[in-house]
């Protein structure tokens, strides 16, 4: 029964590591790229989306400390009404072409701010189901259950990343020849990514136990109160929202990056993506160990340090050639490998912080723990991705050789000509904000790095 906890509980951060990661990552690349709208707005409805999400897990955790069922205890009635709005959300925002003409750019933008809204709404499903690990696994068996958990949420971004390079960067093409057609491969896919969300949140509702009954004495505003009195946990907030203010223009450019400024064919979108979840997958692992045997706040600087590493090396994207495969795939396994890193720590952090507080004041409130960051997490969430409206408005600069060709050019001189052999390079143009992202992102991670180590603790003598 035990055992099968650990292999149940994790099930539905696959399906919402699945939308939820294209919605960061492509979601961009396929209404700035495919739709034609302009970044700026793109990215002004991103920003708001991040707002709404913030209240929405900050309110459903809140809430959901407060719920009380017999038969469904705390969590599970979230679970059963947002996660069917959440797949309905996500068919919306992916195929707008369903319901409307796309003709019109600001009917689009229009379009994706109300479905991006009704989206992230709906994606405050996450904080009762991730707040929830704190209720069901003990403090001994959080660390094998994080693990379980992010193993599939790697797992789903693994196959995002998949679907979102290899199928997504071939429907904006065919969505620029022919609007109106949505291809089977794009429609099929969507539309199994949102059955498996609500199927894999009602497997948990139906398998996993309802948690033991706490009795929380204090009020709502009492509980809040609590918490911001906690000056650690606001500490390790402002972090994540320090951090996440690259991580999030990060997530969004990847894609963007290989198809505006490298332009790979088919075959190195394929062995980029297999490099990505590779390097997820591996590195997962990794920090996994260092974490045991370094500690959570060594490993969460070695995560930064590997990214301000990295970063920077975006500016070599202006050099093109057979060169730019090479860079590319070591470019992206290497984000990848910060990614995982990064991504492996905040339910493991938040849920540790809970318990601290627990064996402090008696009451363990995970729900608003785990709700109350993504007020701060969302705004910075916001303007990072409002930063890279504006980083994509930069003027444009000439990048490449992109292609060679080859022919007979003519010198002339009066009547005197020469004909002589000619390379013809052909170079393409385009926002400065493509290549500098990367040292913009790197520079914020570095005050993320020096916040880190001066002010927060992860690390607990009751562990």
């Amino acid at each position: 029964m035990k055992e099968r906890k650990f292999l149940v509980f994790p099930l539905p951060k696959f399906g919402t590591s699945v939308v939820m990661g294209i919605a960061d990552f492509a979601l961009a690349t396929l209404y700035i790229v495919g739709y034609q709208i302009t970044p700026f707005l793109v990215g002004l409805a991103l920003a708001l989306g991040k707002i709404t999400i913030a209240a929405s897990q900050f309110f459903f955790g809140w809430v959901s400390d407060q719920t009380h069922s017999s038969n469904w205890g705390r969590r599970k009635p979230y679970f059963l009404i947002l996660s069917p709005i959440l797949a309905v959300a996500t068919i919306f925002l992916l195929i707008p072409s369903l319901i409307i003409p796309l003709d019109n750019p600001f009917t689009l933008f229009i379009w994706l701010l109300v479905w991006y809204q009704i989206f992230n709404i709906s994606y405050g499903v996450t904080t009762p189901y991730e707040s929830w690990m704190a209720e069901q696994f003990t403090v001994n068996e959080r660390p094998k259950a994080a693990q379980y958990l992010n193993i599939l949420s790697m797992a789903g971004t693994g196959v995002m990343a998949i679907f979102s390079m290899l199928v997504l960067t071939q429907f904006t093409d065919k969505v620029k020849l022919n609007p109106e057609v949505i291809p089977g491969e794009f429609l099929y896919s969507v539309l199994a990514f949102s059955i498996i969300l609500i199927v894999l949140f009602y497997l948990v509702v139906f398998l996993m136990p309802t948690e033991p009954y706490q009795e929380i004495k204090t009020t709502m505003v009492e509980r809040l109160k609590i918490v911001l009195k906690n000056r650690n946990y606001l500490l390790v907030n402002v972090m994540i929202g320090i951090a996440s203010l690259a991580w999030s223009m990060i997530g969004s450019l990847i894609l963007l990056f290989l198809e505006k400024v490298l332009q790979f064919e088919l075959i190195f979108y394929i062995i980029t993506a297999a490099a990505y979840l590779l390097g997820i997958l591996v590195f997962l692992y990794i920090w996994r160990k260092l974490i045991v045997n370094k500690g959570k706040k060594t490993t969460l600087l070695y995560v930064f340090l590997l990214a301000i590493i990295t970063l920077p090396f975006s500016l070599l994207g202006v050099i093109r050639g057979g060169f730019s495969i090479i860079y590319g795939i070591l470019f992206i396994l290497s984000i990848a490998a910060a990614m995982g890193g990064w991504f492996l720590f905040p339910s493991i952090l938040l849920a540790d912080l809970a318990e601290d507080d627990q064996k402090k004041t008696g009451e363990l409130k995970a729900g608003i723990y785990k709700g109350f960051p993504s007020i701060i997490l969302n705004a910075f969430q916001a303007m990072g991705l409002l930063l890279m409206g504006f980083i994509l408005e930069l003027p444009q600069i000439s990048v490449g050789p992109t292609t060679y060709s080859f022919g007979w050019n003519v010198f002339r001189f009066g009547d005197f000509a020469i004909r002589f052999f000619t390379i013809f390079v052909e170079t393409s143009n385009i926002s400065l904000g493509y290549v500098l992202w990367g040292p913009i992102c790197s520079i914020i991670l570095i005050g993320a790095y020096f916040f880190s180590k001066k002010f927060i603790i992860v690390d607990f003598d009751w562990e």
